[in-house]
């Protein structure tokens, strides 16, 4: 007796063309098991590895409507602490602003507001940022709030995949992202999300009237060991024309930081 005969008189639905049914439907229905929501891509992006601590230089460039700008140089260091993070950043140029120093510890959990404080060290006075005015207010002049400073919990959102589309020569999930909290200062915002990477390429953020309000570019993403790394980004705020250029150079992973320079008296002490 042939393969096939023996096949045809073991399968219930006849023959080789039932069994190849059987495998196409199975097939099929673990693809549809594994497709992946706008929630899944954005739980994926933030649990991409990126190391326990983190290092980096940056310079900010503030660019204005008339083409004037302004130079910033920071120095910040980041550590996790389970699903938390605490992070330090001090401005180190121009002199305006030297010293200057953010303290974040961003909590991963739903009501637990994130700690920010800011010192200022020409009125040798620190301030906590908190409620609305880390949602609205502008850090140090840049077009990023102080709430894009940090990191949200994937929950503070409803997501939706959208699409899948190339952008940029990369295949991405177009995901739109809607605050549950009315007191955003936007109404939603749409990101590109590379699947090669897990970073976002392009994100738009639009205002209460819907109105497209800033624009997140990531132009350089590279490995450094081994961690997928943002080395330059822009937001532009496309009603006011401002821009904030952003270059992160000398990034490091996974180096020794002491806990004690994610303290309210190490931001106050400087470097």
């Amino acid at each position: 007796m042939t393969t096939a005969k023996i096949l045809s008189k073991m399968l219930p639905l006849g023959g080789l063309g039932g069994f190849f049914l059987l495998i196409f439907n199975f097939q099929f229905s673990i693809c549809q098991a594994q497709k992946l929501t706008g929630r899944d891509i954005i739980q994926k992006v933030k649990d991409r590895p990126d190391g326990n601590t983190r290092y980096a230089e940056m310079e900010l460039t503030l660019c204005k409507k008339n083409g004037n700008t302004r130079q910033r140089k920071v120095t910040s260091w980041a550590m996790d602490e389970g699903k938390d993070t605490k992070k330090m950043m001090f401005f180190m140029y121009p002199g305006d602003v030297k010293g200057t120093g953010f303290l974040t510890w961003d909590y991963d959990q739903i009501g637990k507001e994130d700690a920010k404080r800011l010192y200022l060290p020409a009125m040798k006075k620190t301030r906590r940022i908190s409620g609305s005015s880390s949602k609205t207010d502008y850090f140090m002049g840049t077009d990023f709030t102080y709430d894009d400073m940090g990191s949200r919990h994937v929950d503070e959102d409803k997501h939706k995949l959208l699409r899948e589309e190339m952008k940029d020569g990369h295949k991405c999930w177009v995901i739109e992202s809607t605050p549950v909290d009315k007191h955003e200062i936007y109404s939603r915002k749409v990101s590109w999300i590379r699947q090669d990477c897990l970073m976002a390429i392009h994100v738009e953020y639009y205002d209460k009237l819907n109105k497209l309000h800033r624009v997140l570019t990531i132009s350089d993403i590279k490995k450094v060991q081994n961690f997928w790394t943002i080395c330059k980004m822009e937001m532009k705020n496309v009603q006011t024309e401002h821009r904030t250029i952003i270059v992160v150079k000398n990034p490091k992973y996974d180096v020794k930081i002491d806990k004690s320079l994610f303290t309210v008296a190490k931001l106050e002490k400087g470097l």
